[in-house]
């Protein structure tokens, strides 16, 4: 745990609004003010990580994050002056979670996390039984072990006995609230990253159950953002609630989000036109459009935020993971003693900021296999033109420039839909890191990109989206960015070729043999 003493409090604008951002690798949790902004002294976080296994296991104790939550509320509500309240709760985490419940609310499978891949026969299966064109077009998603149908299709045929034992089905952010309301519901964001919801109606769809071997009373009832949840009066959970935090006794709690929606609200790229990256181990491209019964291309996902928006984009799965793998089996960068044998940073970048050359290797990333836009959940990595003269530095820049060659693949079809972006915001890991990768990102793009430099920006969008009920007439701060890269044209021919070599290399390798 780690919280620090609040200092002042005389400056934030009320209603104030507790957030928790639950990640892959940790909780945090904040307070923000009416304008958005985090107030100073109240926040706190705790590690923890997916149990995962050479299987393709990647699981969490979904009690262990009811944990964090309550602890990390705890220290922050401990340092709250004397009769001040919070408004709001709101939470988000990462997307595309399921975790079995019994009649008594509690767990009967561990938390299955969107990166769990043991369900890869059950998505071929679907695919071959299913018209996953038409499933795509309602639900917003595809067949895909990221999401929940192949997971459900895989836990009644593998494992019986827990798929029996489970009465309901819940996602993370639900199962959370279920422990610390006594009541439950599931947003429109988290349900639609299910892939089991009209993305129009908003309903849960119905030959997708029936496929899945489950009933719609098996799942919660959706909430728009809007529509908050509150323990039942003078029920046990509202007393306890009251008793542990009375800073919280009226406070409402919003539905549970995605941590893609909230990246993009926190970076300020939740109207039309404007694109949020998220750019870290994985990466996604989104952008928010008005909710909409029209054709939706092949790559990209589309996530019912609401009645009258959407969330459109794609997901890389290999990002960051690509850097980190370069550097580890490459030596890239050269190990530096003062930082534990890690890779220095700045010898990275400078391996991207020089200019591209003809020797680079092209590479197909798909160390995890891929998500948007072919959908092939066994796909693998390749690097080709190796030659003899080639350096391991030509092969790390290879490697990244094939990264940001992904996410070009979302931008061509996101385009077809919105046309060109005013404006791309790029935050995360890889940002920060390696400012080179940004001025690629650019020039593979031909857009301008715009560095957001706002930590826990997913935590201040959770929040951000509370707010709009919470506190509609108030001015929000803006996130603080960084520097602006601009496409060069002098690289405009070079990377047209190597969008070009990349998609008979995919077609050739990935489209053909992997379904």
């Amino acid at each position: 745990m780690d919280t620090s003493v609040v200092e002042d409090t005389v400056d934030a604008v009320g209603p104030l609004v507790l957030a928790f951002d639950v990640g892959s690798s940790g909780t945090r949790g904040g307070v923000f003010d009416a304008t958005g902004t985090e107030v100073p002294g109240l926040r706190g976080k705790s590690g923890h990580a997916f149990i995962t296994g050479a299987s393709g296991t990647a699981v969490i104790d979904a009690d262990e994050v009811v944990a964090e939550i309550a602890e990390i509320t705890d220290d922050i509500l401990a340092e709250l002056p004397a009769g001040q309240s919070v408004a709001g709760v709101a939470i988000d985490t990462f997307s595309s979670s399921l975790v079995g419940v019994d009649a008594a609310g509690a767990a009967v499978t561990p938390c299955f996390t969107y990166a769990d891949t043991r369900c890869h026969e059950q998505v071929l299966d679907l695919r071959r039984e299913l018209d996953e064109e038409q499933v795509h077009q309602r639900t917003g998603t595809r067949l895909h072990t990221s999401y929940t149908p192949a997971r459900l299709r895989w836990l009644a045929q593998d494992h019986p006995q827990m798929f029996t034992a489970a009465t309901r089905w819940l996602t993370l952010g639900e199962y959370v609230y279920l422990h610390l309301l006594g009541t439950t519901a599931v947003g429109s964001a988290a349900a639609s990253w299910s892939g089991m919801l009209d993305r129009v109606a908003g309903t849960w769809d119905e030959e997708i159950l029936a496929a899945v071997r489950i009933t719609a009373d098996q799942l919660s009832p959706v909430h728009e953002p809007d529509e908050p949840i509150r323990p039942l009066p003078g029920s046990a959970a509202a007393t306890a609630l009251a008793r542990r935090w009375p800073a919280l006794a009226e406070a409402d709690w919003y539905p549970v989000i995605g941590d893609g929606l909230a990246a993009n609200i926190g970076a300020d790229a939740a109207t039309p036109g404007v694109v949020g990256v998220s750019a870290a181990t994985s990466g996604a491209m989104r952008t928010i459009v008005p909710t909409a019964a029209g054709r939706l291309p092949s790559g990209l996902w589309s996530y019912r935020i609401s009645t009258e928006r959407t969330l459109l984009g794609g997901a890389v799965s290999d990002v960051g993971r690509v850097s980190s793998w370069a550097e580890s089996i490459l030596r890239v960068g050269g190990p530096t003693a003062d930082a534990g044998g890690r890779p220095d940073g700045a010898l990275l970048d400078a391996v991207l900021s020089a200019e591209p050359g003809e020797g680079t290797p092209l590479m197909l990333p798909f160390l995890s296999g891929e998500r948007s836009t072919g959908w092939a959940t066994g796909a693998r990595a390749h690097i080709l033109d190796l030659g003899a003269a080639t350096t391991a530095d030509q092969i790390y820049r290879g490697a990244m420039e094939a990264t940001a060659l992904s996410l070009g693949r979302i931008a061509e079809q996101l385009r077809t839909v919105t046309g060109p972006p005013a404006r791309i915001a790029v935050g995360g890991g890889m940002a920060k890191g390696l400012p080179g990768w940004l001025q690629i990102l650019a020039d593979v793009l031909g857009t301008e990109v715009v560095h957001v430099r706002h930590k826990r920006s997913t935590l201040r969008g959770t929040a951000l989206l509370a707010l709009e009920h919470l506190a509609p007439g108030v001015q929000r701060s803006r996130a603080r960015t960084g520097s602006h890269y601009r496409p060069d044209p002098a690289r405009a021919d070079y990377y047209a070729q190597r969008k070009a070599r990349f998609e008979v290399a995919y077609q050739a390798l990935i489209a053909g043999p992997v379904g």
